[in-house]
């Protein structure tokens, strides 16, 4: 487990998922981003769901959530998902830490593959997925999902976050916050008006997971970027902001959706940026 600071960080991959690669890579030509991700027959890449935990002696953060229990077998069978999955609580366990310890867990977005495991199905009940939990997430996330807009509708699921929001669990925040002391969540508009970023500083050191501003080391480029970024000139200004401060401040980053666990960014003349293994 790697030791930032005073903080210990972990990361937690569900499993693989397998999604369309033009949708990952929008106007970039397959010729150029299939030999960064080789595509499958159906033109799908790999992906991971990449949930991160930090401890910091007195608390445990949970960063994201995951793929979770809701979607059916045709769906997973789409996307090469197994059609049973262990639990992301069990696969916490897995790595020698109860779930119960859990204090904090935090949505960059509500896109479903982001927060799926903050909730579990029992029959017709949704359940917290971790009980001892405070929950927190962009409030205007919250208020665009409800928005229901063709674009992206089908990326929420109501059952992620509502029962939390209306017990109370849920903490939805406004512009930068300051979830504890080092652990922060910074609104960065472009692949949503209203994702986050989500840093810890400890000791002159900081890790930084870039969420889907960043979904994969292959997306380092500043305008290589998903088809389904709502502001793509917002996802440029923004991705060149942060990797550059990442860059300048030898961050330890995470990813949305990339296989390797963490890396650092390093600028480049030619590229902008590339990853250096952490």
């Amino acid at each position: 487990m790697p030791v930032l600071g005073d903080f210990e960080i972990l990361r937690v991959n569900e499993t693989a998922y397998w999604w369309d690669g033009g949708a990952l890579f929008g106007v970039v030509p397959r010729t150029l981003w299939s030999r960064r991700i080789p595509p499958d027959e159906l033109n799908r890449i790999p992906l991971a769901f990449n949930c991160y935990l930090i401890r910091t002696g007195s608390h445990t953060i949970l960063i994201e959530t995951g793929l979770g229990d809701k979607r059916d077998a045709r769906e997973r069978e789409r996307m090469r998902i197994p059609a049973v999955t262990e639990s992301l609580p069990a696969m916490i366990a897995a790595q020698g830490i109860d779930p119960e310890t859990i204090d904090i867990v935090v949505n960059s977005h509500l896109h479903w593959d982001h927060c799926s495991g903050n909730t579990i199905l029992r029959g017709d009940a949704v359940e917290p997925a971790f009980p001892r939990a405070r929950y927190y997430a962009p409030r205007g996330e919250w208020e665009h999902a409800h928005e229901r807009n063709v674009r992206d509708a089908v990326a929420y699921i109501d059952a992620n976050y509502d029962p939390l929001v209306e017990s109370g669990r849920m903490t939805l925040v406004e512009g930068d916050y300051e979830v504890l002391p080092g652990i922060r969540m910074r609104t960065v508009p472009g692949h949503t008006r209203d994702m986050m970023v989500v840093t810890a500083e400890s000791a002159g050191e900081t890790f930084c997971f870039l969420s889907d501003l960043v979904p994969t080391i292959a997306h380092l480029p500043p305008t290589w970027m998903p088809a389904f970024d709502l502001y793509p000139l917002e996802t440029i200004a923004n991705k060149t902001k942060w990797l550059g401060a990442a860059a300048e401040g030898n961050w330890l980053c995470g990813f949305g959706h990339d296989s390797a666990a963490f890396a650092r960014i390093a600028a480049d003349p030619k590229k902008h940026f590339t990853a250096v293994a952490a």
